[in-house]
């Protein structure tokens, strides 16, 4: 097929976007019938009904508007009083707070107003892979930090010490941690910020996974140890602990000065947040957490089943503190990630996503936890005889 004038006259930092592993397995599992979706970050649990009942009232009333770029001011304040009760934070939702078009739009508007062309960001590896796409767009490079599953994963302040550079100016933590499922214990990311002060770095918290964490693991966000305050940018929103990735409604933090200074680039991509989702997002955040223990309970449920199957198959993992994934690991089976994944789809109709579409994961898979119980363990029996076929 001939190249289209359009497409020879893109820019470079567009062209260089290649198709993914995950493009192409997910172009395959389309023409597979009765697949089992144990692959994408979405969760199968519907939005609580008095959010989406929220909405759409919202919606009958004439929520159909722009809202001040921020966002609605009752959400802001709304949002201000969780990061005090569950963050210890103080924010003035007046001038520290942005509601955006999900997390990403903050992720994007944040590098752009950060990154000059070479700086550089550090963060832990396996990863959210759309930090490469944001940071390369902003012309800043993106420096990859190696993590351990005998660490369960967790970033470590040696690791970090051992990449910085002159160039050094962003480190990002995210914790609950996806791939992964990591949480970094309070006393690590105490070093973490001592580090971050020492070098004087600024810090991206991304603490989206927060409300879904297991055990008497602890969630604890950058910005509440001394003196951090005035270099983190918290991140966090709905999508996954309300079930609310259509919904597309995230939020930002920082001092008023630097949000102040994103306002033209927020107001160019979006002029303002979708109107009724703000007001669901405000339903969801005056409605409680009895919900969101609810999802926890039965993502807790799933974990351990599917780690109980793991075990039985021979396969280890990261222990999976937080998040809804595991990230297994299937170096026994003798296959890479990619042909591991391709064979289940294929073979067995499970779908789940090689550990290379997380940076350097190569020799792992990440199962998301995002079926039913029972579909679940169909999906943990067919994978046990793919296993099988492989180790005996």
């Amino acid at each position: 097929m001939t190249e289209s004038l359009l497409s020879s006259r893109i820019s470079s930092s567009v062209s260089s976007v290649s198709k993914t592993e995950r493009e192409e397995l997910l172009a395959v599992a389309e023409e597979i019938p009765d697949l089992i979706k144990l692959g994408r970050g979405d969760p199968d649990r519907d939005t609580p009904e008095h959010i989406t009942k929220a909405g759409i009232e919202a919606l009958e009333n004439g929520y159909t508007h722009y809202t001040h770029w921020a966002g609605m001011k009752e959400l802001r304040e709304e949002i201000a009083k969780k990061l005090k009760r569950d963050n210890e934070l103080e924010y003035d939702p007046d001038g520290e707070i942005v509601v955006s078009t999900g997390v990403q739009e903050s992720m994007y508007v944040l590098f752009q107003s950060l990154l000059d062309e070479g700086d550089e960001v550090l963060m832990a590896d396996p990863h959210y892979t759309s930090y490469d796409a944001v940071v390369e767009f902003a012309g800043g490079e993106l420096t990859l930090i190696p993590t351990s599953e005998e660490d369960d994963f967790a970033l470590q302040p040696d690791a970090i010490r051992e990449n910085l550079s002159p160039k050094t100016k962003v480190l990002v933590v995210v914790t609950p941690n996806n791939p992964t499922g990591a949480v970094i214990p309070p006393d690590t990311l105490e070093e973490i910020a001592d580090i971050a002060k020492e070098e004087d770095l600024l810090v991206v918290s991304d603490e989206i996974y927060e409300k879904i964490i297991y055990e008497d693991y602890e969630h604890v966000s950058m910005a509440s140890f001394p003196d951090m305050y005035e270099r983190t940018i918290v991140l966090n929103g709905f999508s996954k602990a309300y079930s609310m990735t259509g919904w597309r409604i995230g939020y930002m933090a920082a001092p008023a000065d630097f949000i102040e200074k994103t306002e033209r680039l927020k107001h160019t991509l979006t002029i303002s947040t979708n109107h009724a989702s703000q007001a669901a997002a405000l339903a969801a955040l005056k409605g409680g957490d009895e919900c969101i223990e609810e999802t926890v309970d039965v993502y807790r449920e799933r974990r351990d089943y599917l780690m109980d199957a793991l075990d039985e198959m021979g396969l280890t993992y990261g222990y999976p503190a937080g998040a809804m994934y595991i990230f297994a690991n299937i170096q026994p089976t003798g296959r890479n990630a990619f042909e591991f994944c391709k064979d289940l789809l294929t073979d067995a109709k499970v779908q789940i996503f090689p550990g290379t579409t997380y940076g350097n994961g190569e020799g792992y898979v990440r199962i998301s936890l995002l079926a039913p119980t029972d579909q679940l363990k169909i999906a943990a029996d067919r994978m046990a005889e793919v296993v099988k076929g492989y180790v005996g």
